[in-house]
């Protein structure tokens, strides 16, 4: 597309962004009420300020460069540290648009949505030489058309059915079959990199990651559900069988492996970078498609993080053959976990790792790529903030299941500081170093598909008000069915925690203020509560699963039944 056409294109695009005060008064409206109406709507404004300057400066290349007001080829860049075997004639894959379909929908905006539903379908092919890394391209570029395509058929989405037919779905489906060379290997573990248009190149690389074999099951699992063909997800499947059966015997994975060989690489492991997703995807892949098995699998893990990680608020690494800690570190990525206990019902613990967060957040404006906790420091090479969305998503579940209104001032805390410090004329731009706030030229896609998405969603859930979704580890919303389950579990049903019914009050519980329970050492820490008695699919296997409760600090021990009680004092 030329540049002249490009902005023909953007002279087209409508947004309605409504006043705060049409329609309605606001004297009828609490105080809340107007403080999400106007924060929804600053979240709005940023979207768009980052959505229409990929449009004029870098569509259809998949990133923007917000301070040159240029563009990135990146989708072959992405998971490549080195810059390694960089195609020559890629163009790009329009990343940043396919990443921004399901945020189009959640804003309202169908009629840009619809267009570009219709530039994808007349113009985007994955017939390219490039070497792209699956994970990535998994998440971003497939998580992105299979989720835009079930919004597409959406009939609530005012999308002209005359003009769509299905052709996001061919699109996912030729670039899943284009994965599927890679889980050719001895383990069924699937290569890290794989070429879109000749597959798994001569002396690839057999180094992987934890994420890289076991974050697939949603993307794929879904893929296969819309074809028919259970290809994509007997491949994902086979790997997440194989990664578990890697497991130690304290149920601890590493964060590095060989694919051909199914040894580990580095056996030191923690809830960040390399294996974040994987936990992840257990929840939600049970969630989604209903297995029991998931469950089990996620339990056995969550039980084992909590065990050996968890210090008190924070979440070191360790080895996982010893469970001995390696490294006291805090990173960017660990933000997503307060969000993940949400959706097994283990409050309390969120709360606590949320507020130290945001502790984090204040004392540098964002929240740095990694943080030393023993020395209280920030790490001397990672001290960036590339526009990362997990701390927003974590708020955007907890204030979801709390309804407390102090996640409304994080959330525009966060707002405030987005705005103040990498708000620029081009675009949002990445920050380089925390400590100076010097920026980079780079606007990561993920900053249109979660970080915009999840804060215009915690003051604005109207999206979730009639459908259950189980968002992706990039923030693409796949709706929870009857129809994709083997059995539905009772608690996500439509009257779940995202769509509190009329009528309802919901309770209150505060994050600032949690009751903190001695330990053995006499040192005060937070209790992890995490199977909650009122759930009859989350079951208990010895009384160490059941921890202490964090309001009443009582010991809670496992019954010959299988559920957690509390049943002796402290």
């Amino acid at each position: 597309m030329s540049p002249g056409s490009r902005r023909t294109w953007v002279l087209m695009f409508l947004v309605i962004i409504p006043s705060m005060f049409l329609h309605y008064s606001t004297s009828k409206l609490d105080p809340y009420s107007i403080k999400k109406k106007r924060m929804s709507e600053k979240v709005r404004k940023m979207f768009y300020h980052a959505y229409d300057n990929y449009i004029i400066h870098a569509f259809p290349h998949d990133e923007l460069k917000p301070l040159t007001k240029t563009y990135t080829d990146s989708l072959s860049e992405l998971g490549n540290l080195k810059l390694e075997h960089l195609p020559q004639e890629y163009n790009g894959s329009a990343l940043s648009l396919i990443e921004s379909l399901s945020s189009l929908v959640i804003l309202g905006n169908h009629t840009e949505f619809a267009r570009a539903v219709l530039w994808l379908s007349e113009n985007l092919t994955f017939d390219v030489d490039a070497r792209i890394n699956l994970f990535e391209c998994n998440i971003r570029v497939l998580g992105g058309l299979v989720s835009a395509h079930i919004l597409a058929t959406d009939s609530t989405n005012s999308l002209n059915k005359g003009t769509y037919e299905n052709q996001l779905l061919v699109l996912a489906e030729d670039l899943g079959r284009r994965f599927l060379p890679a889980f050719d290997t001895p383990t069924g573990l699937p290569y890290a990199w794989i070429n879109l248009k000749y597959g798994v190149m001569e002396n690839e690389i057999t180094e992987t990651s934890t994420s890289g074999c076991g974050s697939l099951i949603l993307e794929m699992g879904a893929l296969s559900r819309l074809t028919g063909d259970p290809r994509f997800e007997n491949a994902a499947l086979r790997a997440l069988r194989k990664l578990w059966s890697m497991r130690s015997s304290l149920n601890l994975l590493g964060t590095t492996l060989d694919v051909e060989t199914g040894e580990w690489i580095e056996h030191s492991s923690g809830i960040g970078a390399g294996v974040d997703s994987f936990y992840e995807y257990l929840i939600k892949g049970h969630i989604l498609f209903g297995r029991e098995e998931f469950w089990r699998m996620f339990q056995s893990a969550y039980l084992a993080v909590q065990k050996h990680f968890r210090h008190g608020p924070w979440y070191h690494e360790a080895d996982m053959r010893t469970g001995r800690a390696t490294f006291w570190q805090l990173t960017s990525l660990q933000a997503f976990w307060p969000g993940l206990q949400v959706l097994v019902g283990d409050i309390a613990a969120a709360n606590s790792s949320h507020r130290e967060f945001f502790h984090v957040w204040n004392k540098f404006g964002v929240l740095p790529e990694r943080y030393l906790l023993d020395h209280q420091t920030l790490h001397p090479t990672e001290k960036y903030y590339p526009l990362r969305p997990e701390f927003a998503e974590s708020t955007f579940y907890l204030y979801q299941a709390t309804k407390d209104p102090w996640y409304l001032e994080v959330g525009e805390s966060i707002v405030d500081s987005l705005n103040l410090y990498t708000r620029v004329e081009g675009g949002y731009a990445s920050i380089r170093d925390v400590t100076t706030m010097e920026l980079e030229d780079h606007q990561h896609s993920f900053f249109l598909s979660e970080t915009c998405k999840y804060l215009y969603l915690l003051f604005n859930d109207s999206f979730l008000a009639n459908q259950n979704y189980i968002f992706t580890t990039e923030g693409h919303p796949l709706p929870v069915l009857s129809s994709w389950h083997e059995k539905l579990p009772k608690a996500y049903i439509l009257s779940n925690f995202t769509s509190i019914k009329s009528g309802e009050q919901p309770k209150r519980s505060s994050a600032m203020s949690l009751q903190i329970c001695p330990d053995a050492m006499n040192e005060s820490v937070e209790s992890a509560c995490h199977i909650p008695d009122t759930r009859a699919d989350h079951r208990c296997f010895a009384d160490e699963d059941c921890g202490v409760d964090s309001t009443t600090c009582r010991r809670r021990l496992c019954s010959m039944a299988g559920y957690c009680g509390l049943w002796l004092s402290i």
